[in-house]
């Protein structure tokens, strides 16, 4: 994939995404919906980076299977059952980003929602990338 990250200068400068990006590739891999759960279908982890880190992972486990790298993803929308928790661990959450899949962002969005399928999950990531 070729990817073009656009920031536009009349835009707030973004922190941990890209307000738009232009991708060029033949396969678009379109990403479910991860929360942290574990290969028996458990959910894992008490915190909210704890829960995080495992659903970032596993988004970039399918993503790989896929034959894709973290630098293919395009769009990810984060779920959040507790919106005030993640702005308020946003430092920590960044960094387990950024140890997992590098500087490169996504275009991204944050979305608060009342609860996720299973109820222990505070976090749940999907997206797509292009190949």
């Amino acid at each position: 994939m070729t990817a073009e990250r656009v920031n536009p200068p009349d835009l707030s400068p973004p922190v941990g995404f890209s307000h738009a990006v232009v991708a060029t590739g033949t396969r678009l891999v379109f990403l479910a919906g991860q929360t942290a759960l574990d290969t028996d279908g458990k959910i894992t982890g008490d915190t909210l980076p704890e829960q995080f880190e495992r659903a970032l992972g596993n988004l970039l486990a399918a993503l790989h299977a896929a034959g894709g790298a973290p630098g293919d993803l395009a769009r990810v929308t984060v779920y959040a059952t507790d919106v005030s928790d993640y702005r308020g661990r946003a430092r920590e959450l960044g960094a387990i980003w950024r140890r997992l899949t590098g500087r490169t962002y996504p275009a991204m969005a944050v979305v608060g929602v009342v609860r996720l399928w299973d109820e222990r999950a505070m976090v749940e990531l999907d997206g797509f990338a292009v190949l």
